[in-house]
């Protein structure tokens, strides 16, 4: 289906405060490894296989486990404050050394999962698992399970997401085990993913372009993880595109009158939101929001909880001049929100704001934000009606025009797309976009 959006992944970034949790007994699970002969799919994206080999020569892989291959794997479920912070922590054993990663913020991390703040869990259920070989941690998933998601497609599935996995095909499969007899036992017979909680979150396997820096709210991993999920039957469902923009050939001055041209055929009005009417502004494009996906593939409504709770996260960082909101004849009728690639203000601090109780970190991301040169696109929508009148268009050049002059970025990613949105990907390519990167969703039945 042909439509105007890119669509928003992930929570923003924030400060929150340190985070409690009630000491359990860990839950051990033995879960048999999967008899699979381990081999390499036909690749279904022109080029991606040539590149995702060129660009895996350069990528540091984590050493497998120096231990016997006939130790077990034992897959236990998150319970206790030590298994939390074991499952936000375990990326930096797969990443060490590679430059294009971003740390997440722990303490984002882990509220993030953390179903006393996070508003997923007012509707929905999730949990957490982590792998052990010899008392080592290997490997991590969550699992989660959104019924308005079934209610709204007719779908009987849920999703698996964030991830992380060393090398070695018995730890992927015992991961990607556990979360499928967590579903079966809910009724559920589909498993999709990569997918925290909903495509409105993180979401998509990174399977081309690994050679780049990983972007605000947008997923990175090792090319070996296409091959881990694929030997366990997972098949391609829907292949999302990032597109770079940074206007080498001054696209903007040639496209900037033929957009405003349209936009006044079609009475449009771009606007930033106001902050001073924010509450009031946030349910506007809360409407446009849903409106503007709810034919999309793989969309699901986000709550008005769950809109809200990012919408406060936004407010503490964004732009107000990057975040638009489009009228016809005063109706809204689309929604644009471009964000400072924060992960270049918080990548140097690795994770920690804070250091023997002192804000250090969080004094360094405050000054780095003063010195951020990307942004990210991270929202672009626009409601059916009022589609092919020059809006996408309109959005794309006013928040790509004030970051160039206003707050001195070079380069802009604008994503991610579905692939088969032949509208919206269609328009990017022709004010400069290209499209850079590849993110893959997974599918099977269970």
């Amino acid at each position: 289906m042909n439509t105007e959006t890119v669509r928003f992944t992930g929570p923003t970034v924030r400060i929150p405060k340190a985070i409690g949790a009630k000491k359990q007994m860990a839950k051990k699970v033995f879960v048999p490894d999967r008899d699979r002969e381990a081999s390499w799919p036909d690749d279904q994206t022109d080029g991606a296989e040539e590149r995702r080999t060129r660009q895996s020569a350069a990528h540091p892989r984590p050493p497998r486990p120096a231990m016997p291959p006939y130790v077990a794997v034992v897959v236990r479920e998150v319970a206790t404050r030590r298994d939390r912070d074991q499952f936000v922590t375990f990326p930096w054993k797969i990443y060490a050394g590679d430059k294009n990663w971003a740390p997440p913020l722990l303490m984002e991390a882990k509220a993030f999962i953390d179903r006393r703040r996070h508003p997923f869990y007012r509707h929905g259920e999730a949990t957490q698992f982590l792998a052990y070989r010899a008392g080592e941690v290997v490997g991590r998933i969550l699992v989660s399970d959104d019924p308005n998601y079934n209610a709204e497609h007719g779908t009987n599935l849920g999703s698996f997401g964030m991830f992380e996995c060393v090398d070695d095909q018995a730890v992927a499969n015992a991961l990607l085990n556990t979360a499928a007899n967590w579903l079966r036992r809910r009724g559920r017979t589909e498993l999709m993913g990569p997918i925290d909680y909903s495509t409105n979150y993180p979401c998509g396997l990174l399977i081309d372009g690994f050679d780049t820096p990983q972007r605000v709210m947008m997923n990175h991993n090792p090319p070996y993880y296409a091959r881990l999920l694929e030997n366990w039957r997972l098949t391609r469902a829907k292949d999302l595109y990032a597109w770079w923009f940074d206007d080498s050939c001054d696209v903007l001055t040639r496209w900037a009158r033929r957009a405003e041209r349209l936009a006044d055929r079609g009475n449009v009005r771009v606007r930033p939101i106001s902050f001073k009417d924010f509450d009031a502004e946030v349910a506007r494009c809360h409407k446009v929001y849903n409106a503007a996906w709810e034919k999309s593939w793989g969309f699901v409504k986000l709550t008005e909880a769950e809109f809200r709770h990012m919408a406060g996260h936004l407010k503490q960082f964004a732009v107000p001049e990057l975040i638009l909101l489009a009228e016809v004849d005063g109706q809204p009728a689309g929604f644009c929100v471009t964000l400072p690639d924060f992960n270049e203000a918080t990548t140097p601090v690795n994770g920690r704001l804070t250091t023997y109780g002192l804000p250090i970190g969080l004094v360094r991301v405050l000054r780095n934000m003063r010195r951020i040169r990307t942004a990210r696109m991270a929202v672009l929508g626009v409601v059916e009606q009022f589609r092919r009148r020059g809006v996408a268009e309109l959005f794309i050049l006013r928040a790509l025009e004030f970051g160039r002059q206003h707050k001195g970025y070079t380069g802009a990613e604008l994503g991610w797309t579905l692939e088969d949105n032949e509208l919206i990907n269609r328009t990017i390519e022709k004010v400069g976009g290209r499209r850079y990167k590849t993110y893959r969703i997974y599918h099977t039945t269970i």
